[in-house]
């Protein structure tokens, strides 16, 4: 039997939530074009974002760590794709339309800067000194104009000409200034509900969730693989404690990087059975009757209040520990400082650009599209061409890399440093657990 999309479409509407958003009631296309005989429209968006240039340069992005320091840390692209697991499970359990939420997700973060936030917060600086009048640069925005405009593989348009709905669910943030420019080109489009107060459809609130709750668990792993923190310091929260005493319950003998890993996928599981738990009795107390009905009401999909709490706390961790670690930060401003020196060179001399971006206006808008869309590396490179000189952080010559991380034993239970984290003093089940076959995690490292 020959499946179309048009048996595709009848499935969504027999299968889905009544408040699931269907492919065949899209609001439809900047650019009408025909609708493909096998898929439904949020699927061939989908495939548009996985063929860009943009997504595949995301394996070469930061989300941490730079990716030259380990074969192991998460990248721009890895995160994404953890993102979009998170994503489609969520919705499928709500009775959501899972296609347009990895759509979503496959796509929040192709226009993210090089250097992870590090690139983004220098990039947005130095905009915002060049013309005070801008909303500065944040990379929902760019994102939106990867694949609104930037991205150019079809003959008829800029961009891939997404849906609205993939469109909207990719604009997570707006300034009511950028939203009024947005509602001037395109009356009634992306920009309106953050003029009148609706909210995004439910994927897309799915994939806003999806995102936290990949980057607050995989950013404890990378973490402790890096050695800036130990499995200790994180025991010293309640949601890792308690998933660490279930991993022990089911498995008194693991030991090591499996218990890391057996503790990580429990945060991971209790933090989605949690999202959908309270979304559905979200949705069940305000019954709405359709998708639209939806965007008209409050925002109902959410964590519970105990797991908001608790999930704060991981967050606030993270930043004090990992993002705000001297040697991250070291790492940070070196990295601003490439951003900047790029930005500052293109905008004195737009010719060392190449010419497709040198000719494109306003100027500073070009320096910020081709700056947007690096690598890490060629960032790196293009500094180095352009500069010809080490960077200075501070005062005195720093690299932009850090040196080689060494794997702390991360299972001393002693040792036991707080870092200024409250909460639960750790006590340990079984002192058998200090001895975690650290080396073999380092063979493993290569």
């Amino acid at each position: 039997m020959l499946v179309t999309r048009q048996t595709l479409e009848d499935r969504e509407a027999q299968t889905l939530s009544p408040y699931a958003t269907l492919s065949r009631a899209s609001l439809g296309r900047l650019h009408p074009e025909p609708e493909s005989v096998s898929r439904t429209a949020f699927q061939k968006d989908r495939d548009r974002v996985l063929h860009t240039e943009a997504f595949r340069r995301l394996e070469y992005k930061t989300q941490v760590f730079l990716n030259t320091q380990s074969d192991h840390y998460r990248t721009r692209l890895t995160h994404t794709l953890e993102v979009a697991q998170v994503a489609r499970t969520a919705a499928l359990a709500l009775g959501l339309n899972e296609t347009l939420a990895e759509t979503i997700a496959l796509a929040h973060d192709l226009g993210h800067t090089p250097f992870g936030h590090a690139g983004q917060d220098a990039l947005d600086e130095r905009l915002r000194q060049v013309d005070p009048d801008t909303s500065g640069f944040e990379h929902n925005f760019q994102s939106l104009r990867v694949v609104d405009v930037l991205e150019e593989r079809y003959p008829a348009f800029d961009g891939l000409n997404l849906t609205f709905e993939s469109r909207e669910g990719i604009l997570k943030h707006c300034s009511r200034r950028r939203a009024l420019a947005l509602e001037a080109d395109e009356p009634g489009g992306v920009g309106s509900r953050f003029l009148d107060r609706t909210q995004p459809s439910l994927e897309a609130q799915v994939c806003n969730f999806a995102d936290e709750i990949a980057y607050n668990t995989h950013d404890i792993d990378d973490g402790v693989r890096s050695g800036l923190l130990t499995y200790e310091q994180v025991l010293e929260l309640p949601l890792v404690f308690r998933c660490h005493t279930e991993a022990l319950a089911a498995a008194p003998s693991v030991q090591g990087r499996r218990l890391l890993y057996d503790t990580l996928r429990r945060m991971l599981s209790a933090l989605v059975c949690d999202l959908t738990d309270a979304s559905a009795a979200l949705l069940a107390a305000h019954r709405p009757a359709s998708a639209d009905a939806a965007r008209r009401g409050p925002p109902m999909i959410a964590f519970s209040n105990a797991m908001t709490v608790e999930l704060r706390q991981v967050n606030r961790f993270l930043h004090s520990a990992l993002y705000r670690h001297a040697q991250v930060v070291r790492t940070t401003e070196g990295a601003k400082a490439v951003v900047r020196g790029l930005f500052d060179a293109y905008l004195a001399e737009p010719a060392q650009m190449p010419a497709e971006h040198a000719r494109r206006l306003p100027l500073q808008q070009a320096v910020v599209d081709y700056l947007a869309g690096m690598t890490d590396r060629f960032a790196l490179k293009e500094h180095e061409r352009l500069t010809g000189a080490p960077l200075e952080t501070g005062g005195g010559t720093a690299s932009v890399r850090p040196p080689p991380l060494v794997i702390d034993p991360a299972f001393d239970f002693e040792r036991n440093p707080r870092s200024g984290v409250s909460g639960p003093s750790v006590n340990p089940p079984s002192a058998v657990h200090a001895s975690s076959g650290v080396e073999a995690w380092k063979r493993s490292e290569g």
